[in-house]
């Protein structure tokens, strides 16, 4: 029997080895067949002997039945994501953030890597044994996937080698190669199903099979890219760790370099930009890490993206099509955008119809004109824009205009940027519009029945100049609105009083301080305790807070300076606004970082009662349904946002058992 195991082990040993040379070294020693051979002699010695079966034996990477969906996980360490350049002078600006982060003058060493249009996943590794693989998620709670995961050949489930810590989370990207794609879309028409626009979708969809065999089928790879948590081993670089990996048994891209200076990364992304078609696989870019480990650390973070690391975004796919018109709009802090309405057309699989000009330095440098061919792409394969004139038909020059479209005062070059134009008046209409409308919004104050049409109203008669004079609207002013009757009036003045109970993140959220969103929001409100605290608070204060940055700090901080806005907060203060937040659990629980939407009607707590206790445990809700939504709860006769839950494949779980989860 003890001979049965020396042998199976032995097998074992001799099919990671080969995996090994296969996938990390491209090295193979045996052909397939040979290497098939090796696999069906140890699965008929596992048969043989059961006992001695294991999960982490290659025979195992499919086993087990269909899913029931994906449960969630949370990251040892956020999985953020990156922040992109696109022009090398990005790139330089980037460099010189990182040294003034640094306060260095000297010799930074980055490691650059090819950006793999894939999807991120994150390995959790524990005593060397692959436990849970999951997705990225919203960067602080993915979906376990870990039997479709295992099914990828060049994942090992244990790791090789010695000096393999306790635990370890390895991130990167799981991806199909272009033939495979091909074959697959083949595959897919021939069984008349809908094929997949581009091999990421296609990763993507694979990844969430509740089958682990369709998943096989799919052929998908992965090359590791990044370190999560870490115990028990240290790391001093970047470099050393993509090493390990490779020590360890698990792939990394052959086309990795380590740059003495910024130079070299540039060289490098020219380089590669060219040589993009001639790899197996997509990439859209390509990523710059900063290389000593101790130097990342001192960097940190940002809400969203690591300092210490960026993505030079390759030239996105383009189009052309013709300029029907060009649109001005004028937003909540008085920039006033230009934009242009397309004739559609397909680009990188989406049909485009309007395209961002960015600002009126753009236009005259473009040369655009309406009834131009333009050529556009979408930025980062994300934003639509315009990239230059392929043929001019237009006659007429575009100007910029001299005066607020909405309001006619005159407009001034922004002076955080010196490019955008802004409208200074403080009473223009389209501001004070979109300025209403962010602070009723749901994520904001959440004022039932205070939407577009009737802001409008209030405003054009002169009944709301800002957000302090909607807490003073009586029964006879709403009378003079359109269609107000005595239950719809007594519907939104109801509603109106309910939002001075809003705890204080849902206020600060809501005066709309420019780059403040909802999570920033609830950081500053969970440190600062009260609005007095975070009104008196230095700047130096505010950039210290964990995720918060330079760049919001100095925004909230330069709000709460303006004679203005003490103004709109004292008389919010005197129509009984609450100001001081509730006290938050401090200690992590299963909804502390969660995000979560209500849907449908609850019967033990209000909408609102049932978000603040989700916010007092340290969650954020939600009113939009998308794949960064942690868990749907459901109540009596739920909406299309239940309808779209299900679609996603989200989890779902009714009031009761959001109730235990609150215990």
């Amino acid at each position: 029997m003890q001979d049965k195991k020396l042998i199976i082990e032995s097998l074992r040993a001799k099919i990671r080895r080969h995996d090994h040379f296969y996938y990390v070294l491209s090295q193979p020693e045996i052909s397939d067949k040979e290497y098939d051979c090796l696999l069906i002699k140890l699965k008929e010695l596992e048969e043989e002997n059961p006992v001695f079966k294991s999960k982490d034996s290659p025979t195992m990477r499919i086993y087990g039945g269909i899913q029931n969906g994906f449960k969630a996980v949370s990251h040892k360490e956020k999985m953020l994501s990156l922040e992109n350049t696109y022009y090398f002078d990005e790139l330089r600006d980037w460099d010189a953030r990182v040294r003034k982060g640094l306060k260095q003058k000297g010799r930074i060493e980055y490691v650059v890597e090819l950006k793999i249009d894939g999807v991120s996943a994150n390995l959790r590794y524990e005593h060397g044994s692959l436990v849970i693989g999951s997705t990225r998620g919203d960067g602080q709670t993915g979906e376990d996937v870990t039997e479709n995961l295992r099914t990828i050949r060049c994942i090992p489930l244990s790791l090789l080698g010695d000096d393999i810590p306790e635990l370890i989370e390895v991130r990167g990207e799981v991806y199909i190669e272009k033939d495979d794609f091909i074959k697959l879309n083949l595959e897919r028409e021939h069984g008349g199903e809908v094929l997949f626009a581009n091999p990421r979708n296609a990763a993507s969809g694979s990844l969430k099979l509740l089958d682990p065999k369709l998943t096989y089928k799919r052929r998908l790879k992965f090359l590791a890219h990044s370190l999560g948590q870490i115990n028990g081993l240290e790391i001093k670089t970047h470099w050393d760790f993509l090493a390990k990996l490779k020590y360890w048994g698990i792939a990394t891209s052959a086309h990795c370099k380590l740059c003495a200076n910024l130079e070299e990364v540039i060289d490098y992304c020219r380089y590669w930009e060219g040589k993009r078609d001639s790899l197996a696989y997509d990439i859209d870019g390509i990523v710059i890490k900063v290389n000593n480990i101790s130097q990342e650390k001192s960097l940190g973070t940002t809400l969203k993206s690591p300092r210490w690391a960026v993505a030079y975004k390759f030239a996105a796919r383009q189009a052309t099509t013709k300029i029907l018109n060009i649109v001005i709009n004028v937003g909540r802090t008085g920039v006033i955008t230009p934009s242009c309405e397309l004739e559609p057309v397909e680009c990188a699989g989406v049909v485009i119809r309007h395209a961002t000009l960015h600002n009126f330095d753009e236009i005259k440098r473009l040369n655009v004109r309406v009834g131009d061919r333009v050529l556009i792409e979408r930025a980062g394969d994300v934003i639509p824009k315009v990239v230059k004139v392929v043929k001019h038909f237009g006659k007429q020059e575009f100007r910029p205009p001299k005066n607020c479209p909405v309001c006619l005062s005159p407009v001034v070059k922004d002076k955080d940027d010196g490019v955008a134009l802004r409208c200074v008046n403080p009473h223009c209409l389209a501001q004070i519009e979109r300025g209403l409308l962010h602070f009723s919004s749901k994520g904001a104050m959440d004022i039932e029945g205070l939407g577009e049409s009737v802001i409008s109203q209030l405003v054009k008669l002169k009944l709301v100049n800002n957000f302090a004079d909607i807490y003073k609207l009586e029964e006879k002013d709403l009378r003079r609105l359109d269609l107000f009757k005595d239950k719809k009036i007594n519907n939104l003045i109801s509603a109106i009083n309910k939002t001075k109970s809003r705890p204080l993140s849902r206020l600060i959220y809501a005066l709309g301080i420019r780059h403040v969103g909802e999570k920033a929001a609830f950081l500053l409100a969970r440190k600062f305790k009260t609005l007095d605290n975070l009104i008196n608070a230095k700047q130096e204060e505010l950039e210290n807070i964990p995720e918060i940055g330079p760049i919001i700090a100095e925004s909230a901080y330069s709000y709460f300076r303006q004679q203005q806005t003490k103004d709109i907060i004292a008389s919010l203060r005197n129509f009984g606004v609450k100001t001081a937040e509730e006290p938050v659990l401090t200690k992590r629980n299963p909804l502390t970082d969660k995000t979560v939407v209500f849907t449908g009607e609850l019967k033990k707590f209000s909408r609102l009662e049932a978000e603040e206790l989700l916010r007092n445990r340290g969650g954020y809700p939600s009113s939009t349904v998308n794949k960064k939504v942690d868990f749907v709860v459901v109540g009596k006769n739920p909406g299309i946002k239940y309808d779209k839950a299900k679609k996603l494949g989200l989890k779902i779980i009714d009031e009761e058992m959001f109730k235990e989860i609150l215990k």
